[in-house]
């Protein structure tokens, strides 16, 4: 009867762990705006955790063996995770989330859109110059070269004819 009590304890923790773990994942979902896709990939890796998580614990301290008060502790202890510790935890969870969010973004976001504006302007803008004057004059040797080959071909076929009449 001791052992059952101690078994029974061990699944309310575990129901702790599972409520636990699905705020973890709701959080996520409330934090960062997801697509479908990741929202099922979630599911699934939830229900896989959760599952590895209870098959671990009914085989170690079980012997394997499924009880009734073993999905009642689970039950009991997911209850009570809810209805104690579910809403605190979401409240804060969410709110770290949100200061460090602000703190990344004013500390590491912003100072990198300056740094990559400054390297535009002192790498893009002479780039982007030279790139238009190469550029202005490879076309102006192109259309000379092309004036200079219809020139010669003009002149080759005025020779050949010119060897034909002679």
């Amino acid at each position: 009867m001791q052992n059952q009590a101690y078994v029974f304890a061990i699944f309310i923790l575990n129901g702790l762990a599972i409520g636990f773990l699905f705020d973890i994942f709701r959080i996520l979902r409330k934090s960062f705006k997801t697509p479908d896709i990741i929202t099922y990939i979630q599911d699934i890796t939830f229900w896989i955790i959760s599952g590895a998580l209870l098959l671990y614990f009914i085989f170690k301290f079980n012997n394997g063996e499924l009880r009734l008060f073993i999905f009642i502790g689970i039950i009991l202890g997911t209850l009570l995770y809810m209805l104690i510790f579910s809403r605190i935890f979401i409240k804060i969870s969410v709110f770290s989330i949100n200061i460090i969010r602000k703190i990344f973004i004013t500390v590491i976001i912003i100072p990198m859109k300056y740094i990559i504006n400054i390297l535009r302007i002192i790498i893009y803008k002479p780039i982007k110059f030279l790139y238009k004057k190469v550029g202005k004059l490879f076309r102006k040797m192109l259309s000379n070269l092309k004036r200079k080959s219809k020139k010669i071909k003009l002149n080759n076929r005025i020779y050949k004819n010119k060897k034909d009449f002679a």
